[in-house]
């Protein structure tokens, strides 16, 4: 298996980082993909896929260069670099300013990663230089067009995994957070992390920055900029990622109104605020009102989970809600 060796100071030191580039690389793979993980990113496809098929259609050169980019087991490094993870808690570089060290990516740089994530030689087509730009330029698109008109509830989604992780790591400590962040990853203890189940090398990064960085598609990777910086990019929780609200049941939605009736079956996982104002879209005074009345009813509980307050279904809320599925 391949694992990293991590050093206490950096597993403390270690923080979570918003980054626009990542979310747009995880699309551009669910693109490529083409199929969808869950009902809202079916709907997602729907209306994207389309029109990216037909941007590779006109241009083969850069369609050769993303299967070859995406290889078969791993992405090529300089499409993935590691987040400068400057700046507050959370905080990450604008999608541009991350951008940038893709498009200056040197050729040979370029040929050489993805003649590893391709396995092989390259095809002659992907021999000659101008593939950092035409990689920049394709990421530059599916932000625009795939990304962008969605980032802020994104964004609200990625924030609301960070809170979830925190809480965790609050209650169980590195071993809670990072077992399965990401398919093959976990923590095995003795300093020793766990990133994939390929039989590589240990890699020492004890002294290095060591970042996770949510993405609201189905995909993660690693990344790093040696020796300084390593990052862990990993899907959000299924239950943020996944479709829009949950399904609410037509009689409780009547005994207690759809918008507070869908709070009450949301908490059937615990949830902060932040956490159910991404899922329902409602502003965070409404959900706050309603898990107030909620609460004086006696149907939800909550409980501090270091800096946050998580609320959950209290066994009366339990009760109501399995009766009015039954029901339904």
């Amino acid at each position: 298996m391949g694992w990293w060796q991590v050093g206490a100071d950096t597993l403390a030191g270690s923080r979570f980082v918003v980054s626009p580039l990542a979310e747009a690389t995880a699309s551009l793979m669910a693109l490529e993909r083409g199929t969808a993980a869950h009902p809202g990113e079916r709907a997602w496809l729907d209306a994207h896929l389309a029109a990216y098929q037909e941007r590779l259609a006109a241009d083969p050169v850069t369609a050769l260069l993303v299967r070859a980019a995406l290889g078969h087991r791993w992405t090529a490094d300089f499409l993935t670099p590691a987040p400068a993870g400057q700046g507050p808690p959370g905080a990450g570089p604008a999608f541009e300013e991350e951008l940038v060290r893709i498009r200056d990516t040197p050729a040979d740089t370029a040929r050489a990663d993805l003649e590893v994530s391709l396995g092989g030689p390259l095809p002659r087509a992907l021999r000659d230089g101008g593939l950092p730009e035409r990689a920049a330029a394709l990421l530059e698109w599916v932000w625009a067009e795939a990304v962008l008109p969605y980032w802020p509830r994104r964004r609200r989604i990625i924030e609301a995994d960070v809170v979830a992780r925190t809480g965790q790591l609050s209650q169980g400590g590195w071993a809670a957070v990072l077992d399965g962040m990401r398919p093959g990853m976990g923590w095995l203890g003795e300093g020793r992390l766990q990133i994939n189940p390929y039989d590589n090398p240990p890699r020492e990064i004890t002294g290095a920055q060591l970042l996770f960085v949510p993405v609201t598609p189905r995909h993660g990777w690693v990344a790093w900029d040696q020796p300084h910086r390593y990052a862990v990019v990993y899907p959000c929780a299924g239950v943020l990622a996944g479709p829009l609200g949950a399904a609410v049941p037509e009689s409780l939605g009547r005994l207690l109104g759809p918008a507070r009736a869908g709070v009450l079956v949301l908490l059937g996982t615990p949830m902060s605020t932040t956490q159910l104002v991404a899922l329902t879209g409602q502003g965070l005074g409404s959900v706050g009102r309603h898990l107030k009345v909620l609460l004086d009813a006696g149907l939800v509980g909550r409980r501090r989970a270091g800096r946050s307050v998580l609320y959950h279904r209290a066994a009366a809320g339990e009760v109501l809600v399995k009766a009015q599925q039954q029901d339904g």
